[in-house]
């Protein structure tokens, strides 16, 4: 894949996440407010991914999805997602739920697309493929959605923080399932005949320790500095970790689409 189907990819794998740490999310124990303005978001992150798709069609053409469908599905989640804060503006949080959990799957649709699944080994890589999609959707969703929900205590500091401790241990889910995904991959592109040059591992060092070690440690300092507690500490904690969670994410997906398996 080019940097463009990176790129889109990377914007579905991000709404996936954040729709689903947003649907899990308690709507009994954070304002409907939350909800609102955060699909707002992804309606400007599939707005322009759409874009994307629609000034790159040429490149888009050249990879394993039709452009039109691609576009297609950026447009119907950023009108879902207006549609989604409508619903949530006049505190409809059953109907709300429904519209996310719409979003997460469709974003999910829209990511396996842009997979070339042609270049996927059967069996254990396509399993090591859907599961790379999943577990990335996730992490990033999770820290994100963690950081924009720390964010929002500042505006609504009466509420429980119970939520923000569940997205806490949720992020560090999604890290462990990063780790047993791009650990899986690593040995099984390590026991193929090419060798792995030597700039290969210098960006696999920093994709681990940037996208996974150095988030586990600021998870960790997030969960004690939410024992205090003190939510604009861990807020600024967790923007640390969408940097190096996206950072890291980003290298996965650029060392991944030169490797048969996913890093």
């Amino acid at each position: 894949m080019d940097l463009w189907h990176l790129l889109i990819q990377f914007v579905f794998r991000v709404t996936f996440g954040v729709a689903l740490a947003m649907g899990l999310t308690s709507a009994r124990l954070v304002t409907c407010g939350f909800y609102r303005v955060h699909l707002w978001v992804l309606m400007g992150i599939n707005t322009f991914g759409g874009l994307a798709i629609f000034t790159r069609q040429d490149a888009i053409e050249q990879g394993p999805v039709n452009w039109q469908l691609l576009f297609g599905l950026a447009v119907a989640l950023a009108v879902l997602s207006y549609v989604g804060a409508v619903v949530w503006l006049y505190e409809r949080p059953a109907a709300g739920k429904v519209v996310l959990f719409l979003i997460t799957g469709m974003a999910l649709v829209a990511a396996g697309l842009v997979t070339p699944w042609s270049e996927v080994p059967r069996g254990t890589g396509t399993a090591l493929a859907l599961l790379d999609l999943g577990t990335s959707g996730l992490l990033l969703g999770a820290t994100l959605t963690a950081m924009l929900l720390g964010h929002w205590y500042l505006n609504t500091p009466t509420m429980e923080l119970l939520p923000l401790r569940r997205l806490v241990m949720l992020i560090a889910i999604g890290l462990a399932a990063r780790a047993l995904v791009g650990g899986a991959g690593l040995a099984l592109e390590a026991a193929l005949p090419t060798p792995l040059e030597t700039t290969f591992w210098i960006f696999l060092s920093f994709r681990w320790l940037a996208g996974l070690v150095g988030p586990a440690i600021l998870t960790l300092m997030t969960w004690y500095t939410l024992q205090v507690p003190n939510t604009q500490s861990a807020t600024g904690i967790l923007y640390a970790s969408v940097v190096l969670t996206f950072l890291g994410e980003l290298t996965s997906q650029l060392l991944s689409a030169d490797t048969v398996y996913p890093i």
